[in-house]
């Protein structure tokens, strides 16, 4: 990772505050997909032996926001069971998100993807819900900036190569549901019912990625610029971005019928893709 000025100047005032076990770099900068106005997501890995203590979290955090007074960091849980807590900074003209993850009900989750047990889990923020494998994701992909104890280095060895077992469970979880919310959308524009119409079709898009990036054996980590990602992915859907745009545009046409054919003839080549025995790229 080429040298940033803001990830030390960060690591260094995060490595500072008690129970912070771990700091990693995660979101797009540390798959190399950013651009210059990316977000950091920062990851500050604890355990339940020793937590964040979150009063120093906030004195660091106000050290190095533009706007100390506007500074503000959560409780440990605050934001749910998945995304736990964390801080929204804006530090050298950067939104810089802190999030909290909880060392121990990490590694047991990913244990139990590894071994085919997955689970969804409602999580405002993330419209399809967040699956449990997202856990698996954020470790795989995440690039260490502080590891002392070599516990993200230890997680990482769960993660990677990506198992099998994981790919299969997911492609049988989501791929049933993709012509179930067709069938359910077509059912909600007879009645004319937008709203619900629209969720079945989103859904349906959703399952797409979910099977495509499984095939692949990729994690998938956030619904957002999921279809676009599939387009360079070796078993693909050619064009899977546009067809879904075009859906969009049917459905604000009111053209429903042919926004619910199009998804139907995705739903055939996926089914094309995983009957061909897909194994891992």
């Amino acid at each position: 990772m080429p040298h940033d000025p803001l990830l030390t100047r960060l690591t260094s005032a995060l490595t500072e505050v008690p129970g912070v076990a771990a700091v990693v770099l995660g979101g797009s900068r540390a798959r190399g997909s950013a651009h210059p106005a990316s977000d950091y997501d920062i990851g500050l890995y604890f355990t339940a032996a020793r937590p964040i203590d979150t009063e120093r979290l906030l004195v660091a955090a106000k050290a190095v926001a533009d706007y100390p007074a506007a500074a503000a960091v959560t409780a440990i849980g605050e934001w749910g069971p998945w995304i736990v807590g964390g801080a929204w900074l804006s530090v050298e003209g950067h939104k810089v998100d802190l999030l909290y993850r909880n060392a121990d009900a990490v590694e047991a989750v990913m244990e139990a993807c590894r071994t085919g047990t997955v689970t969804m889990n409602y999580q405002p923020g993330h419209p399809h819900g967040f699956c449990s494998a997202i856990w698996m994701g954020e470790i795989a992909y995440c690039q260490p900036l502080h590891d002392p104890l070599g516990l993200i280095a230890r997680l990482k060895s769960i993660a990677l190569p990506y198992p099998q077992t994981l790919a299969d469970t997911l492609i049988r979880r989501f791929q049933w549901e993709i012509l179930f919310s067709i069938e359910n959308a077509e059912l909600a524009a007879a009645r004319n019912e937008r709203t619900h119409f629209a969720g079945y079709l989103y859904r349906s898009l959703a399952c797409i990625a979910q099977v495509l990036f499984a095939l692949n054996c990729r994690y998938l980590i956030n619904e957002k610029g999921a279809l676009q990602e599939t387009a360079g992915f070796p078993l693909t859907i050619p064009g899977l971005a546009e067809q879904s745009d075009e859906i969009w545009r049917l459905v604000g046409d009111g053209s429903y019928t042919q926004a619910c054919a199009i998804l139907r003839r995705i739903d055939q080549q996926l089914k094309g893709l995983t009957q061909s025995g897909g194994k891992q790229p």
